[in-house]
């Protein structure tokens, strides 16, 4: 951000949690932005959605907050940002990233990336890992079922390998639903330089009493969730550098 700057930058944050572990590597400081473009048929956080919600922080007072557990975070540990959608909130996110960068941290961008496409470069500047969903093959499906655009996704996808940047792409096993997908998933995920993991995550209903708080329904209430042997039987297709 310009040095210049006299009002520090203020978003909408949903929650944080302290020790996380299972977003991004090693122990991590994890920002849960507030707002999200999309609306995917298997979103575990509903409450995240809305702009409005959530309460306002400073770069700074997360940054102070987050360097409270620096001890735990070892060599790989850091910070993630992640919602809801942090590139909902550019040049908020932009800026927690550059503190946290200028702080020695290391700084991780959990994205769709569906938003923020002007302030791309600015973000990226900060970021050390991408960790982006892949949610479905084909563009078609992409819309029907997130509202958001596979396109679009590539494009980001584009930026990081030409900034160079380490990509994480996760991709969530829905049976009947994604759990055809994975071959043309890997030919899409590899085709970047830049890819060093690709993730499965299973499909679970443990979201629906949040639907229910909110009035709303979840889309895949009557799909069974995703068992460990379908989960490892794909895990295997995938080429051991990636895993």
């Amino acid at each position: 951000m310009p040095a210049e700057e006299k009002t520090p930058p203020v978003g909408r944050i949903h929650s944080l949690e302290s020790l996380g572990c299972a977003d991004g590597p090693g122990v991590r400081f994890v920002v849960f932005f507030q707002g999200c473009p999309l609306r995917c048929v298997y979103c575990h956080n509903p409450d995240t959605w809305e702009r409005e919600g959530g309460s306002a922080c400073t770069a700074d007072e997360i940054l102070k907050r987050a360097l409270r557990f620096r001890p735990y975070f070892g060599k790989e540990g850091g910070i993630t940002l992640s919602g809801g959608e942090p590139m909902m909130q550019p040049s908020f996110a932009a800026a927690l990233l550059e503190r946290c960068k200028k702080a020695g941290l290391h700084t991780a961008l959990d994205t769709s990336g569906m938003a923020g496409e002007p302030f791309w470069d600015p973000i990226l500047r900060h970021t050390d890992l991408v960790i982006a969903d892949l949610k479905f093959a084909g563009e078609e499906a992409y819309r029907a079922n997130t509202g958001g655009s596979l396109s679009m996704l590539l494009r980001f996808l584009r930026k990081t390998a030409e900034q160079n940047i380490p990509l994480w792409v996760r991709h969530v096993i829905v049976p009947g639903l994604t759990d055809g997908d994975l071959p043309e998933i890997l030919n899409i995920a590899t085709a970047f330089p830049n890819l060093k993991k690709l993730e499965l995550l299973p499909f679970r209903k443990l979201c629906t009493a949040k639907y229910d708080r909110l009035g709303l329904s979840f889309p895949l209430k009557n799909i069974p969730e995703c068992d460990t042997i379908l989960l490892e039987r794909l895990k295997r297709d995938i080429p051991k550098k990636f895993r």
